[in-house]
């Protein structure tokens, strides 16, 4: 095939836009549109307008996308530890066969992003494999390769054959999750699957694991529209949000604030001893959080005053919280290569994250931002001290590393070239 024909390209995703993972497939989609390919976004579930084609686009296809989450859900209720760790397994029991979907059909190649909540199964995904083209997946966390979970934390059973899960309420060796490790080990070993991971982090995990270590995987991280996500007036931006314009912000972004993997009690921790430490900056300073506050007790008793933006959808809103903060402050537990650091970076913010997955490859320690050791309130506390007289240096080196790494066309070339390397 030549390498100057325009692809044919389609692209699987469970959301068109709410979720980390959707929002990276939708600016591939954007990104390979613009390098000249012919490119299809398939989804299970669609907000909003935008080009994605909805695969639930009837109230019967709606209702039956519905009643496959809850059977996946349902499923793992009688194996599940407790409800805490409920949304972070999924069994892949449960899912549509799309082989036959035209857009699947006359694709020269097919690219799967995050596809669990009953959109695609182990099944559904064999089935893809079979028709004997292509296959790329983008890997947004860990199920791919494991017996369920998205993330294994420190458990490297993945590397072996599962089992004795942590998330299960009887863990043993013939567990749920060495079942479905099995179940992937044997569906997954196809010549035509590639893998694409976000993260040297996430990539180093999938070759280390039996069941993806004899695929092609290459790390390509996620794309950003550079002209759409820059620099602003933070005066004017706070005014935009009916901020303060004479006070500084510290920025928390969260789709639900109080999941324990986003860290906040770290933080609040940490703003605690940073504002011990300096009472008259903190007289100055407040936070501002978006996202969903689902409990709001975890607010209580923090050192600073609050402003809440809430869920925030718009992409304009959110560039004016980037562009309002001194520093955007990710004291997550369990990350990839999260959009919202790209982003703030690309708005000339600093970052503060804990040496987690790939947040050590995108914040370089005190060029661009600062890395705090896991789980340790005190650095991230030493963190707030170092960027706050360096926020702006720290902000242009930011926008350079976005520019020259992660700059939308730069990952389509990425992504095409190792496309061609199937054709």
């Amino acid at each position: 095939m030549s390498p100057n024909r325009p692809l044919k390209i389609v692209l699987l995703s469970y959301h068109n836009h709410n979720g980390g993972a959707a929002i990276a497939c939708g600016r591939l989609h954007d990104a390979l549109e613009k390098a000249g390919h012919h490119v299809k976004l398939l989804v299970q579930e669609k907000t909003g307008e935008d080009p994605s084609i909805s695969l639930a686009s009837s109230p019967w296809k709606k209702w039956m996308a519905f009643l496959r989450f809850v059977a996946e859900r349902l499923y793992f209720a009688r194996f599940e530890r407790d409800k805490s760790i409920r949304f972070l397994f999924n069994p892949g029991i449960f899912g549509q066969d799309i082989s036959q979907h035209p857009a699947v059909q006359e694709a020269d190649i097919i690219h799967l992003h995050w596809v669990n909540f009953g959109f695609l199964s182990i099944d559904s995904i064999e089935k893809l494999l079979q028709l004997n083209k292509p296959i790329f997946w983008t890997l947004h966390d860990m199920w791919a390769f494991t017996g369920g979970c998205h993330h294994s934390g420190s458990c490297q059973s993945f590397e072996q054959a599962c089992g004795h899960c942590k998330f299960l309420a009887k863990p043993k060796s013939q567990d749920l999750s060495q079942q479905l490790w099995a179940k992937k080990n044997k569906q997954f070993h196809y010549p035509n699957l590639h893998i694409i991971t976000c993260s040297d982090w996430l990539g180093n995990r999938a070759k280390s694991s039996s069941i993806l270590q004899r695929a092609p995987i290459k790390t390509i991280a996620n794309p950003i529209d550079v002209n759409i996500f820059q620099p602003g007036d933070a005066t004017q931006a706070k005014i935009s949000l009916g901020l303060n314009p004479n006070k500084q912000y510290l920025l928390f972004v969260a789709m639900r604030v109080s999941a324990p993997e986003k860290g906040f009690s770290y933080l609040k921790t940490a703003i605690q001893q940073w504002s011990e430490q300096h009472p008259d900056m903190a007289k100055q300073t407040e936070l501002l959080v978006v996202g969903e506050i689902s409990d709001p007790d975890i607010m209580q008793s923090l050192a600073l005053n609050i402003h809440t933006l809430g869920k925030v959808q718009d992409v304009s809103k959110m560039i004016l919280a980037y562009q309002s903060a001194a520093m955007f402050i990710t004291p997550s537990l369990e990350e990839n290569l999260p959009n919202t650091i790209m982003e703030a970076m690309a708005c000339g913010t600093p970052c503060l994250g804990f040496q987690v997955g790939g947040i050590p490859e995108m914040i370089d320690h005190q060029t661009n931002g600062y890395v705090a050791q896991k789980l340790d309130a005190a650095d991230l506390c030493q963190g707030i001290t170092y960027i706050l007289p360096h926020s702006f240096d720290l902000g242009l080196e930011a926008r350079k590393k976005v520019i020259s790494q992660y700059e939308a066309s730069i990952i389509a070339q990425k992504h095409l070239h190792f496309y061609q390397t199937s054709l």
